[in-house]
């Protein structure tokens, strides 16, 4: 790495977050190129089909000739609904490339890299925080990649206690308005939002992006893990199938009347049977919004990747937890976190554990 590399990489991690409401399946990737010390162009990419970063930017420099290009991610090497990006900075005769992390997909992993450098261009890959934090931003690409499912965040609001509810099952509102606006920025970046039955039936949600600045450019597919058939007909949700579309998760013959109201069901074994699907489907992301219960089931199948609670600044005493229906009998068998971070939302403090990283 040479002086200032680390500087246009971290350019590279800001302008990939511009695609981070439309660029799934795809990952967010940002590009900047440097020639003679100077930033020339710079690009993203927004959406499928559109131009990739590397190309958004090629086109922007008209000349890169000689140039250095930095991008988040390892130039894709293959044919999909755009050209390989590799082959594209070949024919830009640029010198030089600086990647912050590799691309995973079996088509390019390392492909990329290889094309440049067979072509006589420089290209080297980042090491050390740069890189992971350049993983991290495509958890949601990468997990689907590799495990053929959803990144799953399980999201909850929490008293310092670690109580998400009180004695009396009230929960409304434990986080502050600013975590809740910092949630429907979740939900507009989430593929699919998700909650139990139980939860549903408590809260009668709508689960859509809403309180967003700017607003949602669409909504996420609402889940409900809902194995014995509870949701009822009147339910917000159900309501609401026609506009913003609902699936529902349950054991097979449970939920064929909720059809009629324009619900999609699928009938699955278990939520890793689930979560397969919504791979299939190329969801990439699943942000679990509640319950306990769904928490354990999903912890128990070693199915949650990142954890995020918002801890208000209050005590609740006896009351429900984060994780019911499985435990831990020896803390060797506890699930560990490969990092914790946290900050200040508002009153409330944003503790966020990466339990996987791809």
């Amino acid at each position: 790495m040479l002086p200032g590399d680390l500087l246009h990489l971290e350019r590279c991690l800001e302008l990939a977050e511009r695609g981070a409401r439309t660029a799934a399946p795809n990952p967010m990737v940002g590009c900047v190129i440097v020639l003679d010390g100077e930033v020339i162009a710079e690009g993203w990419h927004e959406r499928p089909g559109a131009p990739h970063a590397e190309r958004m930017a090629l086109d922007a420099a008209v000349d890169a000739t000689g140039a250095t290009v930095y991008v988040s991610l390892e130039p894709c090497a293959h044919h999909g609904r755009t050209a390989p990006c590799a082959g594209a900075l070949v024919d830009a005769r640029v010198a030089r490339v600086v990647v912050a992390a590799g691309d995973p997909d079996p088509r390019t992993n390392g492909a990329g890299i290889a094309r440049l450098r067979d072509a006589g261009i420089e290209a080297e890959i980042a090491t050390g925080e740069i890189e992971r934090r350049a993983r991290l931003q495509n958890a949601a690409f990468r997990t689907l990649v590799l495990l053929g499912r959803p990144h799953v965040t399980y999201k909850a609001a929490a008293s310092l206690d670690g109580r998400t509810a009180t004695a009396g099952g009230e929960s409304r509102w434990i986080s502050s308005p600013d975590s809740r606006r910092l949630v429907h920025e979740w939900r507009a970046r989430s593929a699919a939002v998700a909650v139990g039955s139980g939860t549903a039936l408590a809260d009668d949600p709508a689960l859509t992006a809403r309180d967003c600045d700017p607003p949602a450019e669409r909504q996420p597919l609402r889940v409900v893990f809902d194995r014995r058939g509870r949701l009822p007909a009147s339910s917000a949700l159900v309501q609401s199938a026609r506009e913003v579309p609902v699936l529902i998760v349950t054991a097979p013959g449970r939920g064929a009347g909720l059809a009629d109201h324009g619900v999609e069901v699928l009938e699955a074994a278990s939520p890793a049977d689930a979560l397969t699907e919504l791979g299939r489907r190329e969801l990439s992301s699943l942000l679990v919004e509640g319950g306990p219960r769904l928490a354990g089931a999903l912890l128990a199948d070693g199915l949650v990747d990142r954890l995020a609670v918002f801890n208000a600044p209050i005590v609740l005493g006896d009351g429900p937890g984060l994780v019911e229906g499985w435990a831990a009998a020896h803390l060797d068998e506890a699930v560990r976190a490969a990092s914790v971070t946290t900050r200040e939302v508002g009153p409330d403090t944003l503790l966020v554990a990466e339990l996987r990283e791809t």
